[in-house]
């Protein structure tokens, strides 16, 4: 017999997770597999005409650090949705920290919907990212 899957409490606190420091390895193997070969995030040259000290990390590759962050918190939940909004950038060197929070809980009983609010900071404490994720039980507990 399978148990239930239990809805998180809202106002949760995730663990916090801290990545990085990224180099230029990490940024040009991230551009290699992702298909965003953007010279703001490769070539330092272009990045400081741009008024940035180093080259910017990938957004994306900030928000994707998320997703093993909600598999590792709850194993019996699946991501249905994740998105985010890039404010300030984590650059070329630097850490980032991820936090997250239940910010509410649609739906009751096995049937839920966990929105989970996830902030980037970077090492300066700035906001590098604000985002969502949607959650829900997964059909089959993973191991």
């Amino acid at each position: 017999m399978i148990a239930e899957c239990v809805a998180p409490r809202c106002g949760e606190k995730l663990p916090a997770l801290t990545i990085g420091p990224f180099s230029a390895d990490h940024l040009a193997r991230y551009a290699e597999a992702s298909g965003d070969s953007n010279p703001l995030h490769l070539d330092p040259a272009f990045a400081r005409g741009f008024g940035f000290p180093a080259r910017p990390v990938h957004g994306m590759r900030l928000l994707a650090a998320f997703e093993p962050l909600l598999a590792d918190w709850r194993p019996d939940l699946v991501l249905l949705d994740l998105r985010g909004q890039f404010l300030t950038p984590v650059l070329e060197g630097q850490k980032a920290l991820l936090t997250a929070r239940v910010a509410k809980i649609e739906g009751d009983g096995a049937r839920f919907i966990a929105v989970v609010r996830l902030v980037a900071q970077t090492e300066s404490g700035a906001p590098a990212l604000m985002g969502e994720a949607r959650l829900a039980p997964a059909a089959k507990p993973r191991p």
